[in-house]
């Protein structure tokens, strides 16, 4: 046999075609060809098999025992190669695979435990590995695959990265529920002054995320205390006599209670990011849609 690499699709189709039909004729009009272009074809596929594969008899083109061996394997191959251009038909019921979602400290308690409670119905064969959200190496991790979706805010995410707004999240003021002989509502003065609790995830000092907001106000902070996620906040502040400013999808929470005030900072976008490689998955896809949705 000749080298296979002179072998190519449409003088397959033209086989199976011929198998099917037995006649040049009908194969032309068949497949948008001229007689002589199914002829040629068929010269090429005599020389590189080294067999006549049809004889004409009459009218018909009667298959040599060669090109009834070559039949199940040349409808096999079509098979394959139309089944390459088929769009993928996704179904969470029947995914089986593993995701790994880096996300803050907020994403954690406000979003993944809704998250998880789709994804065990939805898509049960799924499995998900959340890691913590580290700003410093979420492009080395996505880049390399390790990651693949980030939960976060835009200012840590890097350019390179696609992303989607999933909502924006406000901050209110809150304190102890036992703390008491506040003067509703607090203006600005009166809150820079009280002692405050920030959340510092990343970087262990007595910085908030709202610092420059008051600064541009004329107002310094008296930040007394930093804890490194939102989840201890509501502990510490139900035994100290410190505010702090919490998102308010982790509110209500019984052992702390709002405070009114003359003026609340900016609301900030929560956002989900991934690289651009995988925008086309169907599973990444199905799990940006859910998260949107909550």
């Amino acid at each position: 046999m000749n080298d296979i690499n002179k072998l190519d699709i449409k003088q397959l189709r033209v086989l199976n075609a011929l198998l099917e039909l037995n006649n040049l004729s009908q194969v032309a009009r068949k497949m948008g060809l001229t007689q002589q272009a199914i002829s040629e074809q068929l010269r090429k596929m005599r020389d590189l098999f080294d067999d006549r594969l049809f004889i004409r008899q009459g009218n018909s083109m009667v298959a040599t025992p060669k090109a009834q061996t070559l039949g199940p394997a040349v409808e096999h191959i079509l098979k394959q190669l139309d089944a390459l251009l088929e769009p993928d038909v996704f179904t969470p019921q029947t995914y089986k695979g593993v995701i790994s979602i880096s996300a803050t400290d907020y994403a954690t308690q406000a979003l993944l435990p809704q998250l998880f409670s789709i994804t065990r119905q939805q898509a049960p064969g799924l499995k998900l590995i959340v890691r913590d959200f580290e700003s410093d190496k979420v492009n080395q991790l996505i880049s390399a695959g390790e990651l693949d979706l980030l939960i976060s805010f835009p200012e840590f995410i890097p350019d390179n990265l696609a992303y989607r707004t999933l909502f924006e999240e406000q901050h209110l003021c809150i304190t102890g529920c036992q703390n008491s002989g506040f003067e509703e509502p607090l203006s600005l003065s009166e809150i820079a002054a009280l002692p405050q609790l920030v959340v510092s995830p990343s970087r262990a000092n007595l910085k908030g995320s709202h610092d420059q907001w008051f600064a541009n106000k004329g107002f310094n902070r008296n930040i007394v205390m930093s804890v490194p996620s939102f989840s201890a906040v509501p502990n510490i502040l139900q035994t100290t006599d410190m505010i702090a400013f919490f998102p308010s999808r982790l509110l209500p929470n019984d052992k702390v209670k709002e405070l009114a005030v003359a003026a609340l900072p900016p609301p900030f976008q929560v956002i989900v990011a991934w690289h651009p490689r995988t925008s086309d998955s169907p599973i990444h896809c199905w799990l940006i849609e859910q998260l949107q949705n909550l």
